[in-house]
């Protein structure tokens, strides 16, 4: 039986790759993006498709969507939360505007997205809820303070929805993908922190240069990372976990390594807090 998708952010960037290899492997998708006749000429059309029009920082969007998603397919058996931006900057000079937009589209909107499909799962005993997070949740990542803090907590709301959802059969996994070649970098979804404070003007420099001239030649490929997560959809259980990209098993492995040395460090330390009982 196919399966009835609902991607957030399915317009454009990975999104799209992966609306096209869900409608590909025979699914049924309700693909939603802030311009719904925009993510409709994206993917194209199909009799397996239903375009949504979605913003994820508006609650009652998400409603919305999850409702005429029922009104078309009557369920939803795998939730995507992929749509996010980059708010990128020293965390001094970002605005406070500009943290709450980061929190907002990458930590607020998954949660809103997630509230209104939860009930579906529930009643259906059954769904997978997927968030597209990051390397930059799992290290923190200098001139990406703001977005490793959405990326952070992402992760934590979704390692603790897990055990609190499992009883109704719905299963979660987090995506930490390494540097793929999406639209993540382009103007529409970057945007940078005003310069403010002249102490950091060389190393902005430095930062603003790299990240500009990355856009489009990431290593990881977006297509087949859709493939994979249908590959792992159609395993009998979900991974919590999935480490996208070889340079993000490299980076996540050298993490363990450096918490591993950190415990150990100060291992005698921090095995010494206990209360102690008095005779």
């Amino acid at each position: 039986m196919s399966k009835v998708w609902m991607i957030t952010g399915a317009g454009r960037g990975m999104g799209l790759d992966f609306a096209k290899a869900v409608l590909a492997a025979g699914d049924k998708l309700v693909a939603t993006g802030r311009n719904p006749e925009r993510v409709a000429k994206a993917i194209g059309p199909s009799e397996n498709l239903l375009v949504v029009a979605l913003d994820v920082t508006k609650p009652a969007d998400a409603d919305f969507a999850v409702k005429a998603a029922l009104e078309r397919f009557g369920r939803i058996d795998i939730l995507v939360n992929n749509a996010a931006s980059f708010q990128a900057g020293y965390f001094e000079e970002l605005t406070p505007a500009q943290i709450y937009l980061q929190l907002a589209s990458s930590l607020i909107g998954p949660m809103s997205v997630t509230r209104a499909v939860l009930p579906v799962m529930r009643h259906q005993g059954a769904g997978r809820i997927i968030s597209i997070s990051s390397t930059a949740s799992l290290l923190g990542f200098e001139f990406c303070s703001a977005y490793s803090a959405s990326k952070f907590a992402l992760d934590g709301w979704m390692e603790s929805l897990q055990p609190e959802v499992a009883p109704f059969g719905i299963e979660t996994m987090i995506v930490n993908p390494g540097f793929f070649r999406t639209e993540l970098l382009t103007d529409e979804s970057t945007q940078y922190a005003p310069p403010s404070v002249s102490d950091y003007d060389e190393r902005r420099a430095q930062h603003l240069a790299f990240w500009k001239s990355a856009n489009g030649q990431q290593p990881g490929d977006p297509a087949k990372l859709a493939q994979a997560l249908i590959t792992l959809v159609n395993q009998p259980e979900l991974p919590r976990r999935f480490i996208a990209g070889a340079d993000a098993v490299g980076m996540v492995e050298q993490k363990i390594v450096l918490l591993q040395q950190q415990i150990d460090a100060h291992r005698e330390l921090s095995s010494s807090l206990a209360f102690e009982v008095k005779a």
